[in-house]
């Protein structure tokens, strides 16, 4: 608490300073937004053209500029708006709402990010892109389906777990470290039917930002990269409803005002029917067959007044996989979140949020002697105040603090059958995530820009329980059982973060960036691939909270008036107190999961570059990472550095999108990727009639290369008042490649004494087609 009071003091003393400032200069603050459906636009440029001054609207559309007393020109600039500029007299404080003309001139099509043209150079940030959703909506992808993961991932430094999944390493780090954000909420899991699809679906979204390094000090609790998805508020001027009708899925979104021009809501929900061509197979074993997603985001906001405005949204979504009388396998995730944006006066905001966040999962299996089911969760609370404070166009202060009650329940397991298994009771953990930071960004001239802070992060695990601590080679040492609310083990690690960029002109600069991060929640994974059994463990007595410090340099560059943009940045990772398990280790439904683990450190580092033209007829984007990624561990490979299992020496990745005529739109994508490191055995034994793999070192091989190349068309309906409509064509894996999903190896069945490789692969050419439909 006692952090609390002192935001609460600081934000008192930035008042009262704000007052004896006022006295000599002027704010003029407020909101941007689209004209057509009242949704704020984040990152909109809001500038003062006399003095060449200005700032950016945060992520909830609001705006802050501070001059002296005179006559200015206040120009509102947006990719995709048409610019508004208008005279203002600034004599006195002043509150001024903008609406946004959405242009209809743009008719090329356009790969930007959503921002200025120029802030990829100016801006201190580093590692950070802006996805617009027009990527998302014209890239091809499996099944049709647009997919923000899937588009990431052809982004530099982003790297994939293979097909059918919508994992991804950032950076040489691990997929569970990773914090995908959706409207604040944490989102444990973010992938249908086992990574298939994401559970993001793209018509209820706003915004996204990646961060692949210098987090700015508001993000924390995980090491490698912040994916920060936004929810549409809704069209708080009229109804309207938007969706699509493909060949394994369909969606709708519906959205209007609550009350005009004061609240909207807006509900989306996707399904898969997968299942219901099941029913018609002529195979009587799949016939009770259950193989379907549905996903459903909700929300809704409204303005009380000019300083207070309340919004609520809500994600909802379950996973069912199952054969009758046989099994069932189903996991979900739930989400909520309340924030009241509150303007204390013209320079000072706050956002208030309270989180809620479920992922679950349950495993069944039915036979004639017992039934047999497990369950699991990951339950989260979570409160935050983030403020911001605009002390000059040049210098804008953040801070806050937020606190976590974690909840992670391993195994609920359950039996029929009066088997040790039945016994088995996995306890769960709960834990206290709490932090507070401070971040400065500071435009010192029209050369240096600075952006730089520090977070505070502490973790409390608490009772009640039986908790263990094991030595080194895993022995019990001893145990202690506490009651609730005691403290078992806690951590405290300052965060710094710093950025820095210089600019040479408005066309290049050079970046600088460090950053330190600790998480506290640990995936305990033996697969690359995403599974909904994965599992999660908290920092103990035993588990130490991971750490990354991460540096970086880059080049940027713009030409021909920012049609073209390149960039280059190496990095360099260190990874602290890093999980893996020891061979021949029990992860599942094992009380004594921290007995079965090992601790190290890693490493990663490399180069990306990155090559786009934004404008024309043409647009696209070339990707090329060349990196490593290692770990080391004291009883694995004798303590040297060995590959991870996700690194991957080179990726290419190259998209693009071409205006062939006024309603045809054709785009491709090609990706290329080494193979992932993997073991493969290096002899074989027989003992009884059976045969054991020997295996060397591990990660010392590696899986064949990755290629594919994805085809898209959209034909454009007919331009009509009311209702628009298109058609979406795609070809997944258009060259037939049969990439390798696994490799396993068995006896040649027409010689024992040989061992043979048999790969599987998951996708030949894949045909799609979505009806797309507005009104």
């Amino acid at each position: 608490m006692h952090k609390f009071y002192f935001l609460v003091a600081l934000s008192l003393i930035l008042f009262f300073a704000d007052t004896a400032f006022a006295q000599k200069n002027h704010t003029i603050n407020g909101t941007v937004k689209d004209a057509a459906t009242g949704e704020t636009l984040i990152g909109a440029t809001v500038k003062l053209q006399e003095l060449k001054t200005g700032t950016l609207t945060n992520a909830y559309g609001f705006f802050s500029l501070t001059a002296a007393s005179g006559d200015y020109t206040l120009a509102i600039s947006y990719i995709g708006y048409e610019t508004t500029s208008q005279p203002i007299k600034l004599n006195k404080n002043a509150q001024l709402d903008i609406l946004l003309v959405s242009s209809n001139t743009l008719d090329d099509v356009v790969i930007r990010a959503n921002d200025r043209k120029n802030e990829n150079v100016e801006s201190a940030q580093m590692g950070l892109t802006r996805l617009d959703l027009s990527q998302v909506n014209n890239v091809p992808v499996i099944f049709g389906e647009k997919d923000v993961l899937k588009t990431i991932q052809l982004l530099p430094g982003v790297k994939t777990t293979g097909d059918g999944n919508t994992g991804f390493y950032v950076r040489g780090g691990g997929s569970d470290q990773n914090l995908i954000l959706l409207d604040e909420a944490v989102v444990y899991n973010a992938s249908h039917l086992f990574g298939f699809f994401s559970t993001f679906n793209s018509d209820a979204i706003k915004d996204v930002n990646l961060y692949k390094g210098g987090m700015p000090a508001q993000y924390g609790g995980r090491l490698s990269s912040v994916l920060d998805i936004k929810m549409l508020d809704g069209n708080n001027k009229k109804f309207g409803v938007q969706g699509g009708i493909g060949l394994i899925a369909s969606r709708i979104k519906i959205d209007g005002p609550l009350k005009k021009d004061r609240g909207s809501f807006m509900i989306s929900a996707r399904r898969t029917y997968a299942d219901l061509f099941l029913k018609l197979s002529p195979d009587s074993t799949t016939r009770g067959a259950k193989l379907y997603f549905y996903d459903i985001n909700a929300k809704a906001n409204y303005r009380f007044d000019d300083k207070n405005t309340l919004y609520l949204s809500g994600y909802f979504g379950k996973d069912l996989l199952g054969l009758k009388d046989n099994f069932e396998t189903n996991w979900g995730n739930q989400t909520a979140t309340l924030r009241l944006n509150h303007i204390f006066n013209n320079k000072l905001f706050l956002n208030t949020s309270v989180i809620y966040s479920n992922y679950n999962f349950k495993v069944q299996s039915f036979n004639s002697n017992s039934d047999f089911s497990v369950r699991s969760k990951i339950r989260d609370f979570n409160l935050k105040e983030d403020f911001q404070y605009y002390f000059t166009p040049q210098n804008t202060l953040s801070f806050g603090i937020n606190a976590i009650h974690h909840n992670i329940q391993p195994g609920d397991i359950n039996s029929s059958n009066s088997s040790s298994i039945n016994e088995q009771t996995i306890q769960n953990r709960n834990g206290i995530e709490s932090a507070a930071y401070v971040s400065d960004e500071w435009h010192v001239s029209d050369k240096l820009n600075l952006l730089f802070g520090v977070r505070l992060s502490g973790f409390w695990l608490m009772g009640p329980g039986k908790f263990n601590t094991y030595s080194a080679n895993n022995a019990l040492v001893s145990f202690q059982n506490y009651n609730s609310g005691d403290i078992v083990q806690h951590y405290l690690t300052p965060e710094p973060r710093f950025s820095a960029s210089y600019v040479f002109n408005e066309q290049n600069s050079f970046k600088a960036s460090y950053n330190r991060n600790t998480q506290n929640i640990h995936l305990i994974s033996n697969s690359t691939a995403s599974s909904p059994t994965d599992l999660y463990v908290m920092s103990s007595n035993n588990i130490k909270p991971g750490i990354s410090d991460q540096v970086a340099l880059g080049f940027f560059k713009n030409s021909a008036n920012s049609q073209y943009e390149f960039s280059s940045e190496i990095y360099y990772k260190h990874l602290q107190n890093q999980i893996d398990y020891k061979n021949g280790a029990q992860l599942l439904a094992n009380q004594d999961v921290e007995s079965q683990l090992i601790y190290g450190e890693g490493r990663a580092y490399g180069v990306e570059l990155f090559f786009k033209k934004r404008y024309g007829k043409l647009n696209g984007w070339i990707g090329y990472t060349l990196s490593k990624t290692e770990s080391k561990f004291n009883q694995v490979n004798n303590g040297q550095y060995f590959a991870a299992r996700h690194d991957r020496t080179h990726d290419v990745s190259v998209v693009g999108i071409y205006k062939l005529a006024t309603r045809w739109t054709i785009s491709g994508t090609y990706v290329y990727g080494t193979g992932n490191a993997v073991s493969y055995p290096q002899g074989k034994y027989t003992l009884g009639g059976v045969t054991t793999l020997y295996y060397g070192n591990r990660n010392a091989d590696r899986m064949p290369a990755y290629s594919r190349l994805d085809l898209g068309a959209t034909l454009e309906g007919k331009p009509h008042k009311r209702f628009h409509s298109s058609w979406s064509f795609g070809l997944f894996n258009a060259l037939g490649r049969k990439n390798p999903y696994t490799i396993s190896f068995e006896d040649d069945p027409n010689d024992k004494t040989r061992t043979r490789a048999v790969k599987t692969s998951l996708f030949g050419r894949i045909p799609s087609v979505t009806y797309n439909f507005t009104f």
